[in-house]
Parts: C-alpha cells; sequence; structure tokens
C-alpha cells in the first residue's frame, strides 16, 4: 500500500471547490431515470449520456471524481477514448463501484447487508488495469421499528472494513459508504442517533482491519428527519446536526467527507451542503457525491436528443458549479436563475 499515493488521490477527489458526481447506477436504476424522459434503456443511450456529463465543458473546476458502473469503466466516448482516460486527461479521478447491492440479511426481517466480497481482490485489480484510482461500496441501514439491530449495523461495518482494506492493498482509494436511509417516519434525532451508532461502529471496524484512514474518503448520508415524518428541517438544522454527529464519531485523519444525496433534491442538497461549509472550518473537507442531485436537471434537458445534449451538459455544468460554490459557503438560491 502507498499511502502517500492514495492520500493524494483522496484529496484530489475533494479538492477545494470539487466533489464527485455518482454516475454508476446500475441498469434497472438507470431505466428508472431515463423512463420519465422517453429514452430507452440501451447500452448506446446510456454511453452517450454519460459521455455529455463527462464532456461538459469546465467541469473539471468543479468535479474531483467520477464514480462509473462496470459497463461504463470499459466504455468509449465517440472518438475511440476509453472513459477513464477521458476523465484523467480533464485532470478528475476515475472510480468504480465495487459492490454487488444490498440483500436481505438472513435472520433479521427488513434488514439488508451489502454483498460483492467474494472475487473481489482480482476484481479490483482488473479495474485498476482499466484505469480506476478509487472504488466505492454502499452499505444500506433501514430505520424502522426495533430497526437496525447491531448485529445489521456490525455485519455491514464489517463488509465496508474488508472492501476496504481490500482496496488498499490494490492501491485504490475506498470511498466508504454508509447509508442510513431517509425511508420512514422518524425524527430528525432518532437519524442522528443510528448515524451515530453506525459511524461509531464502522470506524471501530476500519480501524480493526487496519485501514488507513489518510487514504480513504467517506461517503454518509446527511441527518434529516424520515421523508414520511410529515415535517421538513431548515438547512441550518440538518447542517447543524449533520456537523455535530461527524465531529463525535470520524476522526480528523480522514481527508474528506463527501455526502451522498439520499433523495433530496437537487437545490436543497445543494444548500444543505453550503450550510455546513458556512459553519466551518472542518477537520476534513466537507464535499458532495451526489447522483440524482447533480443529474436531474441534464436529463430533463436532454431527453435524450441529439440536438440538445449541449443544453443538456450545460444544466449539468450549472449544478456542479453551485455545488462548487457551497464547498466554500458561497451559494445563494438566487445563483440558480439565468444560468440555463
Amino acid at each position: 500500500m502507498n499511502l502517500d499515493g492514495l492520500n493524494k488521490i483522496a484529496r484530489a477527489m475533494v479538492a477545494p471547490g470539487k466533489g464527485i458526481l455518482a454516475a454508476d447506477e446500475s441498469h434497472p436504476t438507470i431505466r428508472k431515470r431515463f423512463e420519465p424522459i422517453g429514452v430507452e434503456n440501451t447500452g448506446e443511450n446510456r454511453r452517450s449520456y454519460r459521455e455529455m456529463l463527462f464532456t461538459a465543458p469546465g467541469i473539471e473546476q468543479w468535479i474531483g471524481g467520477v464514480i462509473l458502473f462496470d459497463e461504463t469503466l470499459r466504455q468509449k466516448d465517440a472518438s475511440g477514448v476509453p472513459f477513464p482516460e477521458l476523465l484523467a486527461g480533464r485532470g478528475i479521478v476515475p472510480g468504480i463501484k465495487v459492490d454487488a447491492g444490498a440483500r436481505p440479511l438472513a435472520g433479521f426481517p427488513g434488514e439488508m447487508v451489502t454483498e460483492g466480497l467474494d472475487g473481489l481482490r482480482p476484481r479490483l485489480e482488473e479495474y485498476r488495469g482499466l484505469g480506476a484510482a478509487f472504488a466505492k461500496w454502499r452499505a444500506v441501514i433501514h430505520i424502522g421499528d426495533g430497526i437496525p439491530t447491531p448485529f445489521c449495523i456490525e455485519a455491514n461495518a464489517h463488509a465496508l472494513a474488508r472492501y476496504a482494506a481490500l482496496c488498499q492493498e490494490a492501491d485504490l482509494v475506498p470511498i466508504v459508504e454508509p447509508e442510513v436511509l431517509m425511508d420512514g417516519d422518524h425524527d430528525q434525532a432518532r437519524c442522528e442517533a443510528v448515524t451515530g451508532a453506525v459511524l461509531r461502529e464502522v470506524f471501530g471496524a476500519l480501524g480493526r482491519h487496519g485501514v488507513a484512514l489518510e487514504g480513504i474518503v467517506l461517503k454518509p448520508n446527511m441527518i434529516v428527519p424520515g421523508q414520511d415524518r410529515g415535517e421538513q428541517a431548515s438547512a441550518q438544522e440538518i447542517a447543524t446536526a449533520t456537523v455535530r454527529c461527524l465531529r463525535r464519531f470520524v476522526p480528523p485523519a480522514v481527508p474528506g467527507i463527501a455526502f451522498l444525496s439520499g433523495g433530496q433534491d437537487e437545490q436543497e442538497a445543494t444548500a444543505n451542503l453550503n450550510a455546513m461549509n458556512a459553519m466551518g472550518p472542518h477537520p476534513w473537507a466537507l464535499s458532495f457525491s451526489y447522483g440524482r442531485a447533480l443529474q436531474a436537471s441534464a436529463l430533463k434537458a436532454w431527453r435524450g436528443e441529439e440536438s440538445r445534449r449541449a443544453v443538456g451538459a450545460q444544466a449539468f455544468a450549472h449544478r456542479a458549479r453551485m455545488n462548487h460554490l457551497a464547498r466554500s459557503g458561497d451559494y445563494r438560491p438566487e445563483l440558480e436563475s439565468g444560468e440555463h
């Protein structure tokens, strides 16, 4: 393990003003994104859409890394340049989703554990050969009556730690993603308590497995009420609770924290990140690793039409720039108008 090299890559992914695009949607997930805009879920349409994102003008100023799906890592742009090479040429770090998805945790109804450790070592070697410099693994934690159980948290933390250790062995930066879902009618305090318990267990497991924290990026949820709660928290309330939880449980050795959007809309995710950075300074870079919250407007603008590629790319670039501003606490809602 080259820890200096891993730390350098991790810091590049969350460099000042930059964040990570999550473009690692599985085929069923991208189908859900394409259906509302009437785009057929074919390999060529997926390739063309992602090329539009990766070639959008100016994004190297605002995007430090891109998480790819297995298919996308192997695809090329229209001129024959592999996507990892295209991104690296723009100074954007290419990465790869490596987990096999969350499955029911046997014996624990309503709870999940992420699979994909079998055969991971040779897959990581292959991905590194294809140009990936980091990887991502997502654990899924539900909040409900009697859940999550301590064993569910432990099982997912163990898998995250095993994955992270294998990544660092292969000189890949692991994105460690323990997501406490927004699903449910729990209040914000319950989300904070569960997220704290998850982070405590995850960092304990990372330590036991010998993972060097200087060579990881954490991808957590923000502290929000359940989406069925019927009440909204303000950006300041979300920022205060989230930063409080992170300061309690995330060691300062971690170079960066790149939040998932977790079902928040584009402007909510940006405003919440902005509020957190306005509270700084923090021990770690507070950044973003959004999927839908970076892509929704771009998808709607593109609509699968070649003639609208430039409009779609502009919409994505605008969203990336708004989150760039949120990295320094300089985002304002009035900046949303007149950009595209």
